[in-house]
This record gives C-alpha cells, structure tokens and sequence, in this order.
C-alpha cells in the first residue's frame, strides 16, 4: 500500500525576483532556455543551447562583420517623404516613422557606408528589421541604389546584409519602383564587374527578396533564415497544396540551388573573407 503514502518535499528557499536587475535574462524562442544576455551578446547573438540565431541589429552587424573603427556612413540624411499622408488606426506614416527614428536613432531603415572586412575595402549596407521590419521605401531603395553607384565609381565589393518583410506599404507604388531601381543599380554593377555579395538573415521576404537580395554573385543564408516572397500560409492557400517540410527555409533553399551557402554567424565575417579573396583574384 506504498502508493497511498504521500511523499515528501524539501522547502526549498527561492531568491526574490525582485533582487534581480530586469532585463538581465533572456529566453530562447526555439528551445526555451534561458541565459544571461551578456553571454549571448559574447556569442555573436547565437543560443548557446541550440544555436538559435537571434535578430541583430543594423549596428550589431557593423560590429560584427566591419573592421574596428574603419566603418564610415554615408547618405545618413536621406529619408522618406509621405507622398500618400498615409494614416491607419494608430496614427500618421510621418508619426510612426518619427518615433521610430528617435528610439533607434536611425533615420531609416538601412544603414550605408564605407568599410573594411578583415582589411578588404568594401560598401557596405545593413537593413534594420527594427525600422517598420526593414521595409523598402523610397529612401531605403535610394541609400541602396546609391551605395552600388559608389561600388561602382570606387570600383569596390558591396555587401549588402538583408532582413525585411518587404516593400513599405504605407509609400504604395512608390515603394515598389524600388525593386527596379535596385536591379537597374546592380546591372550597372555587372556591367562594370563590381562583385555583389548579398547576405540573407531571418527574414527575408517580399520585394526585398524579389529584388536586390537574390541577385547576389554570391548568395550566403545564416542557418534556418526564412526567405521567400509571401509566406508559407498564403502559398499553401493560392496552390492548394501542402508545401514540403522546411520549406522556405535557408537550407532547404541551398539544397534546391537559391543560396549558394548557409554559414553560421560566427564564421561569417572569415566567409566573406575568403569570397572577397577569391573576387580579387
């Protein structure tokens, strides 16, 4: 009759959450963990339980990929217009975007500049997913559109860092000419042989991947980045069909030949190190 004998637990004393600075934990979205944010920050934003890799911002890229001290921005004033007066239930285009700039301190959502990666000169620009989720406006295109009209004058590499859900919906058609005129940038590019390595980082979606972002001389994914034009859920409901196990994903996209290689973000600055090389040669 053991089974009816309750058993029994020792108190154990837990210490106040309230003796903890906030913000000092994070979990992991995919396995659930939680660490110290300062170790994740050592390890390039990468889960050291499952290697999860978490959003980076537009700077934190810089930090990780670009030489100390050698990154040096250009076209920062550039920013959109309002051509609609575009305004939903939570206020004005102008509005949002204006707060957006002052908590990032940003002014839109890539950044652009001159740099140099592990002693390679390249033009460099990195989407901020923080900015409207990187959304390609008519600035965004520009600062684009004008970093490989630099590439090409400079005769230097461009690398371009891409996360975003798309084209700006509050700048309608405007937004979508960017599509254009960042393919009509890279065309100049090619025809003056100026390589262009597109990074693709979770997620890279819409306009965006419809444009510029896969039309890399070399495509590089960091793992299980999600890429595509719409979402799986809306393919599924236009085809009628159920899409395969790990669609969309970075490495089921390199198996079917859209992504040259899928690297992880600790290797990723020596990756492009060696790309850089071998376009030198």
């Amino acid at each position: 009759m053991s089974w009816f004998n309750k058993p029994k637990y020792k108190n154990v004393k837990v210490q106040d959450n309230k003796s903890l600075p906030q913000g000092v934990w994070i979990k992991c979205d995919k396995c659930g963990k939680a660490f110290l944010k300062n170790k994740l920050a050592e390890n390039h934003k990468i889960c050291i339980n499952c290697n999860f890799h978490f959003k980076m911002s537009g700077k934190e890229r810089i930090d990780s990929l670009i030489d100390k001290d050698t990154f040096s921005e250009f076209n920062k004033k550039i920013t959109s217009a309002d051509p609609l007066k575009f305004k939903d239930s939570k206020g004005t285009y102008k509005d949002k975007v204006d707060r957006i700039r002052e908590k990032l301190k940003i002014n839109e959502g890539v950044i652009t500049g001159e740099g140099k990666v592990n002693g390679f000169s390249i033009i460099f620009a990195v989407m901020e997913f923080y900015f409207l989720g990187g959304s390609m406006g008519s600035a965004v295109g520009e600062k684009i559109y004008q970093a490989m009209m630099r590439a090409v004058k400079k005769k230097c590499p461009l690398v371009i860092v891409s996360s975003s859900g798309g084209a700006r919906m509050h700048e309608g058609i405007l937004s979508l000419m960017q599509m254009a005129k960042t393919c009509s940038g890279l065309q100049i590019m090619e025809d003056n042989a100026i390589p262009f390595i597109s990074v693709l980082t979770d997620p890279t979606y819409g306009g965006v991947t419809a444009s510029f972002a896969s039309m890399g001389d070399i495509i590089i994914a960091e793992p299980n980045t999600m890429i595509g034009f719409a979402g799986p859920r809306v393919i599924e409901q236009t085809i009628k069909q159920k899409l395969p196990e790990g669609f969309q994903t970075a490495e089921f996209l390199r198996d079917k030949g859209f992504v040259d290689m899928v690297v992880d973000r600790r290797q990723l600055k020596e990756k492009i190190t060696k790309v850089l090389k071998f376009f030198q040669y």
